[in-house]
């Protein structure tokens, strides 16, 4: 598997913060930070709650980077952290279902944030039809095309089985793709 710069260099910090190079791990934290955000909103659809969880995700991951074997594994391991904290918000009774979907419904996402955001020609569309997904196909489609992750690493990072990645791909494109051609088709008309 060919590593492009951008993995080598997370390596490399990575092996200098375990060190105790202060200076590696503040820019380690600059680098993840924007990634770890997008994907926590990804997962809660709240953006206060997502600054919330990926604050406490940190601390776990200052205090188990030493444990971290291979630090090739570190984009999914941090964001299983991530997806972890999230769960741990609903299984803990601090948010009902109902009121996710209300405000996945009603959040817009920064458009600064969304990395190829400048090279589609319908934003607005694309925006909307990722809104509307469930949370989960949500994250593993934004994963998947945003953070370049393999379906094995998006497995780790959210906690399920590969299958179940595939699986909730699937129905995220079917989605995106009959609401983008449903837009179409009413531009047409």
């Amino acid at each position: 598997m060919q590593r492009d710069s951008d993995r080598i260099l997370d390596e490399y910090l990575i092996a200098a913060a375990v060190t105790g190079d202060r200076g590696a791990w503040a820019r380690l934290v600059v680098r993840w930070q924007p990634k770890l955000l997008r994907h926590a909103w990804r997962v809660l659809a709240d953006a206060e709650r997502a600054k919330d969880v990926v604050q406490e995700a940190w601390v776990d991951i200052l205090r188990g980077l030493r444990r971290l074997d291979d630090y090739a594994a570190f984009p999914a391991w941090a964001l299983r952290i991530v997806t972890r904290r999230c769960q741990r918000l609903f299984r803990g009774g601090e948010r009902d279902r109902r009121m996710a979907e209300e405000m996945a419904l009603d959040a817009e996402p920064a458009v600064a944030d969304i990395d190829v955001a400048e090279s589609v020609a319908d934003l607005p569309q694309v925006l909307a039809a990722l809104q509307a997904l469930p949370p989960p196909q949500r994250a593993a489609l934004a994963l998947f095309y945003l953070e370049n992750l393999s379906v094995a690493e998006i497995a780790i990072a959210l906690d399920v089985a590969p299958g179940t990645v595939k699986t909730r791909l699937m129905h995220a494109r079917r989605k995106v793709r009959a609401q983008l051609e449903g837009v179409g088709n009413e531009q047409v008309r």
